[in-house]
C-alpha cells in the first residue's frame, strides 16, 4: 500500500502544537521559551490552511457567478 505525502504532512502542525504543549508543560522554566515557536508556527500553518481554503472557494464562487452573467 502506498502512503500519501500529503496525508503525512498533513498531522506535521497538529504534531507541533503537541510537541510544544508537551514541552511547555514538562520542562523547567529556564527552557520552556524554546517550545513557544514551534507551537506558534503549527496554530500558523493551520490558520493559513483555512484562510487560504477560504479565498480560494470566494474566488471560483466569483468565477462561476461571472459565467452565469454573461450568459
Amino acid at each position: 500500500m502506498k502512503i500519501n505525502k500529503i496525508f503525512i504532512l498533513s498531522f506535521v502542525a497538529p504534531f507541533m502544537i503537541f510537541i510544544s504543549t508537551m514541552g511547555l508543560i514538562f520542562r523547567d522554566n529556564s527552557r520552556k521559551i524554546f517550545y513557544l515557536p514551534i507551537g506558534l508556527m503549527g496554530i500558523v500553518i493551520i490558520l493559513e490552511r483555512g484562510i487560504s481554503r477560504q479565498l480560494d472557494r470566494k474566488n471560483i464562487l466569483k468565477k462561476i457567478k461571472s459565467y452565469q452573467k454573461v450568459e
